[in-house]
């Protein structure tokens, strides 16, 4: 039996849907942002000046940087509740949604910690506060999944908080937001993207629905990624949003794998961004997940459907981006890969990494560890 759910109340998408928030129901509203992009390129500017048109109250609480950590969220709690919203509006990258769910959900429930969402203490839903999530990349699919992913300093480790009441009631998908991302940026969202597809359609718990909306997302991701790195319009940009959505619907309901545990696991260490870590792991994840017979004919399937061996497929979009083929290569030091090795040995085994279609402990974890760091298959 499943029991899927795959947004909030609505979806609104295309260029100029920004304005979407003149009609949002309230009056305090409360927007999460981050450091200076969007009020370079005038969205901060814009979504307020809808706000004000609809004579709405507002505060802005900007800032918020690539890996929220649980000091970030405490520190903007505090500002939220002292404005006391019946709205927060997220505006921003997946780090700055994310931060926004956890604040906004700390914000209705007084007394609710962090350490027990953690563990798995939270209400299932709001009641009070609504929460509109806008992204400007494409490619955590935070709009509309029940996940945050948090920094925890003092494990150094970044762990995926889960909640149905994470999951925005409004997302609005304006590809006009994601014009403005840095070559650098698009990249890594996108095939962050890419990544929540591809595992998401190898997962065992993946059923009729959550297998064709991944596939769906997919091929879409390959037909546009290209498209939105090398010219960066406003077809690419929009389609390239919305396959990232859907693959956050088949993701949050059928889990990811170990391509995740490890990008949580070498990002709460190093910081490294997590889109990139996803793509240089992606080739040896799902050749080392190709040994499992159900896999193997799910990756076959997916060639079948592009024309092209999905796993040079991914190669060739890692070369074309320029990503490197290497944790090392990526900047990663050697010398601190071996001084933190066992911890981060430990929580790659943590996390998405348990629902990873094949089974992994230690020994074999090594393997595939060793092998995305220096570039050669050790498995």
């Amino acid at each position: 039996m499943s029991s899927l759910k795959f947004y909030g109340d609505e979806i609104i998408t295309g260029p100029g849907s920004l304005e979407a928030i003149k009609k949002v129901m309230g009056q305090r509203f409360f927007i999460v942002t981050g450091k200076t992009a969007l009020f370079r390129n005038g969205t901060i500017k814009r979504a307020e000046a809808f706000l004000k048109e609809s004579d709405k109250d507002y505060d802005i609480l900007s800032g918020i940087g690539a890996n929220p950590s649980v000091l970030d969220i405490e520190a903007g709690l505090i500002k939220m509740k002292e404005f006391n919203p019946d709205v927060v509006i997220a505006i921003g990258g997946g780090s700055v949604l994310d931060a926004a769910k956890v604040m906004t959900l700390m914000c209705e429930y007084e007394g609710l910690t962090i350490d027990a969402i953690k563990n798995g203490q939270a209400p299932e839903k709001r009641e009070r506060v609504k929460l509109v999530a806008i992204p400007s990349t494409s490619g955590t699919a935070s709009e509309v999944t029940r996940a945050a992913v948090i920094t925890f300093p003092e494990e150094n480790i970044k762990i995926g908080l889960k909640t149905k009441a994470f999951i925005p009631d409004l997302a609005i998908l304006d590809g006009e937001l994601a014009l403005s991302m840095p070559p650098t940026v698009m990249v890594e969202s996108g095939m962050d993207a890419l990544t929540h597809s591809l595992e998401a359609y190898i997962n065992k718990n993946a059923d009729d629905f959550t297998k064709t909306i991944a596939k769906g997302a997919v091929e879409g991701l390959l037909k546009h990624l290209r498209q939105s790195f090398e010219i960066g319009d406003i077809e690419s940009r929009q389609h390239v949003h919305n396959f990232s959505c859907l693959a956050g619907f088949a993701f949050q309901n059928a889990g990811l794998g170990m391509d995740h545990g490890i990008a949580h696991a070498f990002g709460g260490r190093f910081g490294t961004s997590h889109g990139l870590l996803n793509a240089i792991a992606l080739p040896y994840v799902l050749e080392y997940n190709g040994r499992d017979p159900a896999v193997a004919e799910d990756l076959e399937q997916l060639s079948r459907l592009i024309g092209k061996n999905i796993i040079e497929e991914v190669k060739d979009l890692n070369k074309t981006f320029n990503i490197p083929n290497s944790f090392s290569a990526a900047g990663i030091p050697e010398e601190e890969f071996k001084t933190h090795y066992d911890e981060l040995l430990k929580h790659s085994l943590m996390g998405s990494t348990q629902r990873n279609p094949v089974t992994m402990d230690a020994a074999e974890m090594d393997k595939v560890l060793t092998s995305i760091y220096y570039g050669e298959k050790k498995f």
